[in-house]
């Protein structure tokens, strides 16, 4: 496929916050735009400016808010802003769809496409098919710079057949396809985040950084993860490019993001 007129225009609204990007030698620090979902779907160009504001440097979508790919690149570079990621429906990673999709991710200059999300099930013949479709997704992807993923759900951990779900689907997809861990999600499975980690080293090239174990309005370093050997997994042998904030039930989500931005200030990662 090749990158239209408007998707090379777009690459290059964001090409000079992504030259700063390029020069880091840091794990970059997004935030998932689910974390302030209400503020978004009212303002998103005034919730792109807010989360900037704190000091955030890259986003991760959870939809566009009516917004085109067209509109979306110059209000990311309007805000210093570029995209980590995006939260992509299961379906607009099917064959049928799968050209637009990718069309529309250039445009936006975001090249992590990921799953959040496929019905539970206890199949393994579906898991298998699962499994092949991302592969072949992860093949066709990777010609345009392009890759695809899938985001930890605590169902995701369920045993079929003596094996978890996830531990099935990664079992059986290629390197290139990425394993979007969620800490917390992880962790409400009964799961231990760092062993999940460990048992696939370079498949966390983002990783969700969600606190867990200190109530709905803890950020992280107020939990009970512990960060430091998360972190340290990350910027080793984890391979890690992206960390995603994420904090979905605060009452006070803008706020709730600035303190965990401050919590990984203080933590030396932004």
């Amino acid at each position: 496929m090749k990158q239209t007129a408007v998707g090379i225009a777009g690459a290059a609204l964001t090409s000079s916050t992504r030259a700063v990007f390029a020069a880091e030698k840091k794990v970059g620090v997004g935030v998932q735009l689910y974390s302030v979902r209400d503020q978004c779907a009212a303002d998103l160009p005034g919730t792109l400016a807010a989360v900037s504001k704190i000091g955030y440097k890259a986003v991760e979508f959870a939809g566009y808010h009516g917004r085109s790919a067209k509109e979306l690149p110059k209000l990311l570079d309007h805000n210093g802003l570029i995209a980590c990621g995006t939260h992509t429906a299961f379906e607009t990673i099917q064959p049928a769809n799968l050209d637009s999709t990718m069309e529309f991710n250039q445009i936006i200059g975001n090249k992590f496409l990921i799953v959040p999300w496929m019905n539970e099930t206890d199949s393994k013949k579906e898991w298998s098919e699962r499994a092949k479709l991302f592969d072949d997704t992860a093949e066709k992807l990777k010609p345009h710079g392009l890759a695809v993923g899938y985001h930890a759900h605590a169902h995701d951990f369920k045993s079929i057949g003596g094996i978890s779900a996830w531990d099935f689907f990664f079992g059986n997809t290629s390197r290139d396809v990425i394993m979007q861990l969620d800490t917390s999600n992880c962790r409400d499975a009964g799961q231990d985040p760092l062993a999940v980690l460990k048992k696939y080293p370079g498949r966390a090239r983002t990783i969700h950084i969600k606190a867990n174990g200190a109530g709905p309005e803890a950020v992280i370093g107020e939990d009970t993860i512990n960060w430091k050997e998360i972190f340290s997994f990350c910027e080793g042998p984890g391979k890690t490019e992206w960390y995603v904030v994420e904090h979905e039930t605060s009452k006070d989500p803008l706020d709730t993001v600035k303190r965990t931005y401050a919590a990984l200030q203080k933590l030396g990662k932004v």
